[in-house]
């Protein structure tokens, strides 16, 4: 399992202004998700969940989809610090995964995973599990959502990120192509680089 501590050691925060991760404060309410849009080597989409206090991370190559029929590859990444949810900006150059990144998506979830007797099962057990079903409440994703850990095969370790069969379905919708903005400032990926490359010149 991927702590925190990888999370930092793979940064030099005189470089970079991703938040070092002092604080792990939740605020006690629903538990909050946030899916950036990151620009680095590849493009690729950061599905992050907070459980226990730290948001468990998964790279989603080609982002979540709202059809129930597609499967989406989910890799495993270093747990990243709860402040990290409202970090949108650029990642210099030759740092650990130099590029841009949008707050794609943010919101509450709600935990609805259940066993065979239709008990609730914990978010941190479940994770343990290998089997998360979360409903999202986003401002661009919302309903149901499981995330399943692979335990065979040349994939085993990943995850399948899939859409569950519920209202907030929708197999015509393609937000990762046409939803292009930030839920936070509305930008779009050129105006935060472009925005950030302002601020470097100012200085």
């Amino acid at each position: 399992m991927k702590s925190q501590n990888d999370y930092q050691k793979k940064r030099d925060f005189s470089k970079t202004k991703e938040p070092q991760g002092n604080s792990n404060s939740t605020n006690g309410k629903d538990p909050i998700f946030v899916i950036q849009k990151h620009d680095a080597t590849n493009l690729h989409f950061d599905f992050r969940l907070e459980i226990d206090n730290t948001l468990k991370s998964w790279s989603v190559p080609k982002g979540p989809s709202t059809d129930p029929s597609v499967k989406r590859m989910a890799i495993p990444t270093e747990d990243h610090p709860m402040d990290y949810a409202d970090f949108e900006g650029t990642i210099p150059k030759g740092q650990y995964g130099g590029g841009t990144v949008m707050i794609w998506d943010n919101g509450t979830f709600e935990n609805i995973k259940k066993d065979k007797d239709s008990e609730p099962i914990d978010l941190k057990k479940a994770y343990k599990m290998g089997t998360l079903e979360v409903k999202l409440k986003g401002k661009k994703l919302k309903g149901g959502y499981a995330l399943i850990k692979m335990k065979s095969g040349n994939m085993k370790g990943n995850w399948l990120l899939i859409k569950m069969d519920d209202e907030e379905a929708d197999a015509r919708r393609n937000p990762v192509s046409t939803e292009n903005e930030s839920v936070v400032t509305g930008r779009s990926m050129k105006e935060i680089a472009n925005d950030e490359n302002d601020e470097k010149e100012e200085e």
